[in-house]
């Protein structure tokens, strides 16, 4: 541990005696709920702000009655926004019932200026807030909101410290996200990632492969490498370690057998890691590469650095090179400034790639990027050329999945189906969700599974017993 995850230790043991004193007051055990808006990162981030709060005495529960809840916020769209807006108006109803309870603000939305300003006036009986920066200060700054009567706002501007070993409360205890880098170098016009979560910063790939080695022997099966683009993943490191050698090392780690990563960005990924992927016998056939547009005019507006032929021959080569590869993607329609032809741009290339899946967004404003002062297109062609594209997109989709049906595929057993306690939900290599009639003892191991029928994004299947 270096001195800051040793600082950070102690202010847990600290932090255990505020929340005695706490339970006291209350008069039982405390409960607290870690809800989490946005992406893998702030998913592997709750993860830690639950193991803080569980070894600081906190009884951990899914349910915002609890006497502690922490929302980890997303900021990627403003109707993020507008949804933790909506669950505190909820979280003051419930705290003028109980004065004691506590609530706590993270993540991206915290570190524009004008939402901490907005919340000060607007939603004062909130307890803390803090960013992403010094999420690793949760014990220390739950220590400062115990011991204060005032709301506690501690926000860094940005930092180039990498705080990782600390305590975590895994969702799933056979997979897990690893995050190896933080941060983006690449401001996009329409996004705030890199103002919210600051420059480039890799982790040290002897501590990445340190971390993977201990979920290991914990029982950890599968493994997703996260980072705002891995494919830049060590640029920024003393001696520069590739994306590509970083996924080599991880593959020598015994008891992993399956590693996951995203996001890549297109304009970063290297014949290297294609090379590798294909090469790999742990490494999943799946590629999430975000497009964003299909239009060259477009896509230099949005600062994409690469054009409507560069992303097709990149993807039409990673599937010539690897056949059996599921590629998924990112769309933003309704960028300012776009038009008809550029949405048929974006058809064109969906059509060509026949993406396996793809994520569609209409563009939403966010305040301080470039694209903010742009010329905005209207609601009404906005919605149209959503619709349009969002039906290529399935019509492709379900061509590119439903051509596994009667294939038998090994499939990861992640949980019991919420809609039928019978049925089991299994996830391929390729990312596509199957569900089978299984025990729950099967949770956790690869188990093969016929795929029986294709609904479109997912099958129904059947295992096959030896």
């Amino acid at each position: 541990m270096n001195k800051e995850e040793l600082i950070q230790q102690e202010y847990i043991e600290k932090a255990r005696a505020y929340v005695a004193e706490y339970k006291r007051l209350i008069g039982h055990e405390p409960s607290s709920c870690v809800v989490t808006f946005g992406c893998q990162m702030n998913a592997r981030d709750s993860e830690k702000l639950c193991g803080i709060l569980e070894q600081a005495g906190f009884i951990l529960s899914n349910d915002e009655n609890a006497d502690l809840v922490v929302y980890n916020t997303c900021t990627v769209r403003d109707n993020a926004n507008q949804r933790v807006y909506g669950r505190l108006g909820a979280l003051h109803s419930m705290k003028k019932k109980n004065p004691n309870k506590k609530i706590a603000l993270c993540g991206c939305m915290m570190q524009e200026e004008s939402v901490v300003t907005f919340i000060r006036e607007k939603y004062g009986f909130v307890d803390l807030i803090f960013g992403t920066h010094n999420i690793f200060k949760f014990a220390e700054l739950l220590c400062d909101m115990f011991s204060s009567d005032e709301m506690v706002v501690d926000i860094w501007k940005d930092t180039d410290e990498i705080v990782e070993e600390l305590p975590t409360k895994r969702k799933f205890p056979y997979k897990s996200g690893i995050n190896i880098m933080f941060g983006c170098n690449n401001f996009c016009t329409y996004c705030i990632v890199p103002y919210v979560r600051g420059r480039e910063r890799s982790r040290e790939p002897e501590d990445i492969v340190r971390e993977i080695k201990k979920l290991s022997c914990d029982g950890v099966k599968e493994v997703m490498l996260l980072g705002q683009n891995v494919n830049s993943y060590g640029k920024n490191l003393d001696k520069e370690v590739t994306f590509a050698q970083l996924l080599q090392m991880v593959e020598q780690i015994d008891g992993i057998e399956r590693i996951r990563f995203m996001t890549s960005h297109p304009k970063d990924l290297s014949d290297d890691l294609i090379n590798v992927m294909k090469n790999s016998t742990k490494i999943c056939r799946h590629l999430h590469l975000p497009l964003q547009s299909g239009s060259d005019r477009i896509l230099k507006a949005m600062n994409r650095h690469y054009t409507k032929e560069k992303y097709i021959d990149l993807a039409l080569k990673i599937r010539r090179e690897i056949p059996d590869i599921a590629i998924t993607t990112d769309i933003i329609v309704g960028f300012p400034t776009e038009e008809d032809v550029d949405v048929d741009d974006t058809i064109d290339v969906i059509k060509k790639v026949g993406f396996d899946n793809a994520f569609t967004f209409i563009y939403s404003k966010r305040t301080g990027t470039p694209a903010a002062s742009m010329e905005q297109v209207d609601e009404a062609t906005v919605k149209r050329n959503f619709d349009r594209v969002l039906k290529v997109v399935q019509e492709t989709a379900r061509n590119a999945v439903s051509k596994y049906e009667g294939m038998i595929m090994d499939a990861l057993c992640e949980e019991v189906n919420e809609h039928d306690p019978g049925l089991l939900n299994g996830r391929l290599s390729n990312n596509t969700i199957v569900h089978f009639a299984g025990e729950k003892d099967l949770i956790g191991q690869i188990v093969p599974v016929r795929l029986t029928e294709c609904h479109g994004f997912y099958y129904t299947g059947e295992l096959c017993r030896n």
